[in-house]
Order: structure tokens, then C-alpha cells, then sequence
């Protein structure tokens, strides 16, 4: 989770959280529910009536839509696919898939899960109206969950990239022609193309007066956007394509020694030198690492009588990579642990460091030398 993120905890091990902007939707909806559409649809009940069952229509709708990427999350972990975690937003929710499906066929199962559990949710509200047909508040909440789940159904089969549909399509191109990088391309191509129509009938319907046509025209520059940063990433990974980590590691993270205190690290390495992280040692042994994430961890008056070795991440605990590995390779797994380095091995030493930073300076060189 992120410091934008409300944590809700964890289902089936996997952190849930609310983004600050799903509070903005939520009242929106709310809002909506209670002052347009119920009264609109059941008139008659008492005001405050009309906002519980709007407030309670809205919750049950983000939650429909939690299931909705669990579903997502649930096969990918059958393909032992890690999912870091599953963030609700002013959009909807999005399951944070840590690495690309083994198969086509695993990109299709993932992707069509999340509308079967939409699907699977129309229907349940659907059968479930005529049960509470005597409690007009249930009836009406019922009847506005089944049709805005099968709406979500088909919002997300549209075939452009990043939706379900678009990811459906993916997996078919990937089946055909044997590439993902390929299929990516196309389909997140397919993906700006529909996130551009939305913003151009957005704008349209804004002009004649229908100020709804704002909500389309923003959601086709969240596709458009999203499919952009699609493609970017696959130019990275075809430029990063047989370059090793090796070529890009750096040795900027230092030893010093482990038993300095907080303070001696921060007044004689980290202000004078201005790097980010330290490899702790006592003698020719590597004890651990060092990060200014860990530092701000500790209170700062508590830096003078506090040992770097004391609030390190041990050595055997680092995540690490030997020099050999392909650098794109090395870059997916940060993303998939959230780290920003990576201790670089071989031959059991510590032979360098692999950061974020180094990964960014290696790809402006290549672009510089036109690869």
C-alpha cells in the first residue's frame, strides 16, 4: 500500500486499500442515488430513507466490484502469479498483478474472471428482487446493483487495452502470433483508439448540453493514458531486450561500518555524499543494507545512540540478483518485491548495486546512442 491508500487489511493474503479519491466517488454516488435516482424511481419515502439505502446501494456497488478483481487475483494466483495487492479509486478497482501470465490462455483466464464474477453478480440480484419485493428500499437497491453489474460487464469486454475485453483480445493476438510484446502493442493500440472515441463523444455530448459527457470524456483519458504507459513499457522492455545487470550496476552504495550510529551516518556518508543507501560490514563480512527509507523509520532523537546495524535489513533477508541476469528481468522483480535496489552477487559477494535510478540512466544512454 501506498501513503495515498486507506488499508482495509487482507483477503486471501492480498492487501486491500481505498484511495483518497474513492471518498470523492463514494459521496458522489451517494449523492446521486439520493437525490436523482431513487427519488426518481420510488417516490414517496421518507428523505433520510432515500440516503441510507443510496449510502448502503453505493457500498454494496464497490463491493461488487472488489469481488470483481479478486476474481482477477484468485486465478492469477492459480497460476502462482503474486498479486501485491487490490486498490479501490474514483474508477473502480484495480488488482495489482505483479508479473505477466505464463500463457495465453492464463492471460485469458485471468481476464475473463472479473466479468464472469460480474455476471454471476447480475444474476444473483436479479433472482434475489422478487424475494424482497415487500421492502421497496431492498427491491430498488437490488434492482440498481443487477443492472449496473451487467453495465460493468460490458463496459469492461470492450476490446482495448488495459479493460478485460482488451486483455481478452491480448491473449487471442498472443495466441496467434506467438508474441506477447507483439499482442501488447496492438492491443493497448486498440485501447487508445476506444479511450480517444470516449473523449471526442464526451466532448460532443458536453457541447449539447449534457454534462454527463465529462464523466465518458475522463474515463477515455484514463484509457488513453493507461494504454500509453502500455506501450512506453514495452519500448523499454525491447530497448532492455539482451542487456544484462551487469552493464548497468553501479557500486555508488558504499560499505561503511556497521557499528556507526544513525547520526555518524547521516553527518559523514550520507550529507557528504548524497547516496541513498549503504552496505554495513565489519571486516571483509557484509552484514546488511542501509536505506534512508529504513533511517526515517527511527525517531531523530534517536539517531545519536542508535546503531545503522541495529535497524539494517539483514543480508539474508535482501532480495538479490547475480550480475548474468537480464536487466528487464531484474527491473520486474523490483516492481514484483517493491524495492528500489538490488543487491547485485556473485560468488557470494556483494559486487555491486542494481537501483532504479541506474536502470533509467542505462535506458537514456541507449536511447542516446539511437539502440
Amino acid at each position: 500500500m501506498n501513503r495515498h491508500n486507506v488499508p482495509l487489511g487482507r483477503i486471501i493474503g492480498i492487501p486491500v486499500g481505498l484511495d483518497y479519491s474513492w471518498f470523492l466517488i463514494f459521496a458522489l454516488l451517494t449523492w446521486f442515488l439520493a437525490a436523482s435516482y431513487f427519488p426518481a424511481e420510488f417516490a414517496g419515502w421518507a428523505p433520510g430513507l432515500y440516503w441510507v439505502t443510496g449510502a448502503a446501494t453505493a457500498l454494496l456497488l464497490f463491493g461488487s466490484v472488489l469481488l470483481h478483481e479478486l476474481g482477477h487475483s484468485v486465478v492469477a494466483l492459480r497460476y502462482h502469479i503474486p498479486v501485491k495487492s487490490i486498490n479501490m479509486y474514483i474508477f473502480g478497482g484495480v488488482a495489482q498483478i505483479a508479473a505477466e501470465p505464463p500463457s495465453a490462455t492464463a492471460e485469458l483466464l485471468i481476464a475473463i474472471a472479473g466479468p464472469a464474477v460480474s455476471l454471476a453478480l447480475t444474476g444473483i440480484f436479479w433472482f434475489a428482487k422478487p424475494l424482497v419485493a415487500g421492502v421497496a428500499p431492498l427491491w430498488g437497491l437490488c434492482k440498481y446493483l443487477s443492472y449496473i453489474n451487467l453495465v460493468l460487464v460490458v463496459f469492461n469486454l470492450i476490446p482495448g487495452y488495459p479493460l478485460d475485453g482488451g486483455r481478452v483480445f491480448r491473449a487471442v493476438v498472443w495466441a496467434i502470433s506467438r508474441n506477447l510484446r507483439r499482442a501488447t502493442v496492438i492491443a493497448a493500440n486498440v485501447g487508445r483508439f476506444f479511450g480517444l472515441l470516449f473523449i471526442l463523444l464526451g466532448v460532443w455530448q458536453t457541447f449539447t448540453g449534457n454534462l454527463g459527457g465529462l464523466w465518458l470524456a475522463f474515463i477515455g483519458w484514463f484509457l488513453d493514458s493507461a494504454a500509453s504507459a502500455q506501450v512506453q513499457q514495452v519500448v523499454f522492455q525491447g530497448l532492455l531486450a539482451g542487456h544484462t545487470v551487469a552493464q548497468a550496476m553501479s557500486g555508488r552504495c558504499v560499505a561503511v561500518p556497521a557499528e556507526l550510529t544513525l547520526q555518524q551516518l547521516v553527518d559523514e556518508h550520507i550529507l557528504a555524499s548524497g547516496q541513498r543507501c549503504y552496505l554495513l560490514s565489519r571486516g571483509d563480512d557484509t552484514l546488511g543494507l542501509m536505506t534512508l527509507h529504513r533511517l526515517r523509520q527511527v525517531p531523530r532523537s534517536a539517531w545519536a545512540t542508535t546503531r545503522a546495524e541495529d535497524v539494517m535489513l539483514p543480508i539474508s533477508e535482501l532480495k538479490r540478483i547475480g550480475p548474468d541476469t537480464e536487466l528487464w528481468s531484474a527491473l520486474q522483480e523490483m516492481d514484483r518485491d517493491g524495492v528500489n535496489q538490488l543487491p547485485v552477487i556473485s560468488d557470494g559477494r556483494v559486487v555491486g548495486m542494481l537501483t532504479r535510478e541506474d536502470v533509467i540512466t542505462f535506458l537514456r544512454t541507449l536511447r542516446e546512442l539511437g539502440r
